[in-house]
């Protein structure tokens, strides 16, 4: 299954959540991509001792997962893109939806 992911949310554990969703569809051998979009670039920042997002979001990198972030979303906020927070356009996340077979929103 190609499963697509769309973070908005700023909530920690809702975040954090997410990502060990896209962990285990890519444990079950699906295709996984998560866009982060609106708040869901500022995901970083969120990631703690109690939800540790970056270390699921690096895992989910590893594993071969794919993240992209809205360049509009992260340049309202005066951020650069990373690794764990690629720039990229509404036509990927349009492709995202597209090819997916599930889409789900956090």
């Amino acid at each position: 299954m190609k499963l697509g992911i769309v973070i908005y949310s700023t909530d920690a554990e809702l975040v954090w959540n997410a990502f060990r969703l896209g962990n285990f569809a890519l444990e079950q051998k699906d295709s996984v991509d998560v866009f982060l979009l609106a708040k869901g670039v500022e995901y970083e920042k969120l990631s703690g001792e109690k939800f540790n997002i970056v270390e699921q979001a690096q895992k989910f990198l590893d594993a071969g997962g794919r993240i992209l972030a809205c360049g509009t979303c992260l340049k309202l906020r005066q951020k650069d893109g990373s690794q764990l927070c690629p720039i990229s356009t509404m036509k990927d996340l349009h492709n995202i939806i597209k090819e997916a077979d599930k889409t789900v929103t956090f």
